[in-house]
């Protein structure tokens, strides 16, 4: 029977672990290397995570139920629409970035399947976005 030596490192210490290219890259492009670690950051990761989702979700349902509803019953719903999902595509995408960044700094087993799915959160929210800024342009 082999016997495991575990060194447990505090908190704001991140282990020396020799890392894939990939998640190297990652790193640095997140801006997390050499970032503290806390107590809390798992929580946080989570909660920034379920504020994107959120955010993204009452955008949607702004964009695609309340207003082609609303805009024949209040005339004045359309010209509010976009600048709305603008604001709101905008809020979920910073709470995108810092959950990501969060999950990264965490070293999150998961950290690559959320940053696949925050990745096609984005291309959404830049589809979104475009739309958007192409309605108000074209109004003008």
């Amino acid at each position: 029977m082999a016997t495991v030596n575990t060194v447990t490192a505090s908190p704001s210490e991140t282990p020396e672990v020799d890392r894939p290219a990939a998640d190297r890259f990652m790193r640095r492009l997140l801006r997390v290397e050499g970032a503290k670690k806390t107590p809390f950051i798992n929580r946080d990761a989570h909660r920034s995570f379920r504020v994107a989702i959120i955010v993204s979700g009452v955008r949607c349902l702004i964009t695609y139920l309340l207003i082609p509803i609303l805009v024949p019953i209040i005339g004045v719903a359309g010209v509010l629409a976009a600048p709305i999902g603008i604001a709101l595509c905008l809020v979920a995408g910073v709470n995108g970035v810092i959950s990501v960044r969060r999950f990264w700094v965490s070293d999150y087993r998961g950290k690559w399947m959320y940053t696949w799915f925050i990745a096609f959160v984005f291309v959404v929210l830049a589809i979104s976005l475009v739309s958007d800024i192409s309605r108000i342009v074209s109004a003008a």
